[in-house]
């Protein structure tokens, strides 16, 4: 698939940290001269990833290519089980993210679903082009949750979240969802600022004395990576 970028697009940048470090983190995002302030309650967020069966995806991520999709389902809240959500395919090319989403009014998951029936709820109410994203798509890969926290500068132009408390679920080979096998972690917390192509020099300033390392995370592949070494 090739890539348009929108000109709405965002620029997204990440850093990921040593949980030791999530409190001094969130001090100086309370600190900073942008004035920085929660924008939006803290909440679980909750995704299933799906690949195809060469793990194309993953193998974008690995090879760190510089045009790059996934999809998933998202919902948010302590339903452990998949909720009314989102089908999102979540597109990046280099910096520039973005994703194309389908709503999905009615909860996809009843207790005792298989995958397969899980899938075609999901191809039900969506449109032709979600039923291609799943079609092309088949494998549910993993099923991950954090802590989101949300925060917008003062003058609303920079966003930036902190997750936290990761949790990953291995769903490959599986007929049925795994809720309750958690894979083994790292201790971290991602951070990710957005922000639009005109506020580029401005967010670099701010970034500038952020107290940890920017790096190229994805969590998709970091739980792909830890449930691979995972006896399945």
């Amino acid at each position: 698939m090739s890539l348009q970028v929108p000109d709405d697009c965002r620029y997204e940048i990440k850093f990921v940290g040593r949980l030791s470090e999530h409190c001094r983190l969130q001090g100086w995002l309370r600190n900073n001269q942008a004035g920085f302030r929660t924008s939006f309650p803290d909440r679980q967020v909750n995704n299933v990833y799906f690949d195809d069966y060469d793990y194309e995806a993953y193998g974008q991520n690995l090879s760190g290519a510089s045009q790059r999709i996934k999809l998933r389902y998202r919902w948010y809240g302590a339903s452990v089980g998949p909720d009314r959500g989102d089908l999102e395919l979540k597109c990046k090319r280099n910096f520039f993210g973005w994703k194309l989403r389908q709503r999905v009014p009615a909860a996809p998951y009843a207790p005792g679903d298989r995958w397969s029936v899980i899938r075609r709820k999901l191809a039900a109410q969506a449109t032709a082009e979600g039923r291609e994203w799943l079609g092309t798509h088949p494998c549910p890969m993993l099923l991950n949750r954090y802590s989101r926290e949300y925060y917008v500068s003062a003058d609303e132009r920079i966003r930036a979240t902190i997750d936290s408390s990761l949790a990953v679920y291995d769903q490959r080979y599986k007929p049925m969802p795994n809720f309750n096998r958690r894979t083994n972690l790292a201790p971290i917390f991602v951070v990710e600022f957005k922000f639009a192509r005109d506020d580029r020099d401005r967010a670099n300033r701010i970034m500038q004395t952020i107290p940890i390392r920017v790096s190229r995370h994805s969590k998709y592949m970091t739980g792909v990576t830890a449930i691979a070494n995972t006896h399945p």
